[in-house]
């Protein structure tokens, strides 16, 4: 192992061996410990797509406000999941398996396809080319908008799905999905995820599905392995430190070096940037 790939680890925080038992109450008591730390907020808040990682971490999440409702004897806090199909979405009942798996304290279904179409067609209007890709963006973006919205309204925290193998290539679109108030799953691999989710009882299908962002029309449920030229596999060895192809590595650190930006905080003047 080089010393890139030491970095990048120590960066993502991945281990090569997990104790699933201890990352699912170390995960909860990490949910408890921030709404204790913030008596104005009275839960969480979750895009549920129906994917591996979003039936995680709110099934984190409802166990999180359980067990601080149980400890305070009252019903405090809660957790709402949110629906965010643009349109018809192929997958729906991947999503109402998850749904009935996580069981959220309030569900809402918010159909972003109006929103997201009308900023579509402000933009051309003005002579800007919204591309597919681009337009994913603008439907990534809508429905973060939606849950901050959502959790203004409630009092609610929002929470991110990403995980260390999302991470390391910055597969999600900035301010988007990938903007958040917590990200409890970090520090977690693709297949370490799945074994959570085993240890909780989740619907085999739903663990086992094949990932993927669905936010371009014209490729619908495109894989994100395909995407990004690498497979999960290969992104979870190299971060357990594994040796992995030369061809995947490579793909692996050019993706992190080149969406350095997304994990880092907005630029200001005293950043040393340009040294």
């Amino acid at each position: 192992m080089d010393q890139m790939q030491k970095e990048i680890i120590s960066e993502m925080k991945t281990k090569p061996v997990i104790d699933t038992k201890e990352e699912i109450r170390k995960t909860i008591e990490f949910l408890k410990g921030y709404l204790k730390a913030h008596p104005f907020l009275k839960g969480f808040v979750l895009g549920m797509s129906g994917g591996q990682d979003s039936t995680l971490t709110s099934k984190l999440a409802k166990m999180a406000v359980d067990e601080l409702n149980q400890e305070q004897g009252k019903s405090v806090y809660q957790f709402f999941g949110i629906r965010l199909p643009y349109g018809d979405q192929m997958d729906e009942s991947d999503c109402l398996d998850a749904i009935e798996f996580v069981k959220p304290d309030k569900v809402f279904r918010v159909n972003i396809k109006d929103a997201v179409d009308a900023s579509v067609t402000s933009l051309e209007n003005v002579g800007v080319e919204v591309s597919d890709f681009l337009k994913g963006n603008e439907k990534a973006r809508e429905r973060m908008k939606v849950q901050y919205t959502i959790a203004a309204a409630h009092s609610l925290a929002v929470l991110g799905t990403d995980h260390s193998a999302e991470a390391v290539t910055g597969f999600y679109t900035k301010y988007g999905d990938g903007a958040c108030d917590l990200a409890p799953i970090f520090r977690l691999n693709k297949r370490q995820g799945k074994q959570l989710l085993k240890e909780l009882g989740c619907p085999e299908h739903l663990y086992n599905k094949k990932p993927t962002a669905d936010l371009e029309d014209d490729k619908p449920q495109l894989p994100d392995e395909e995407a990004l030229g690498v497979t999960y596999d290969q992104i979870d060895d190299y971060l357990e430190g594994k040796t992995v192809e030369e061809q995947a590595k490579k793909t692996i650190e050019t993706l992190y070096i080149k969406t350095e930006h997304k994990r880092n905080p907005p630029v200001n003047i005293f950043d040393n940037w340009w040294k």
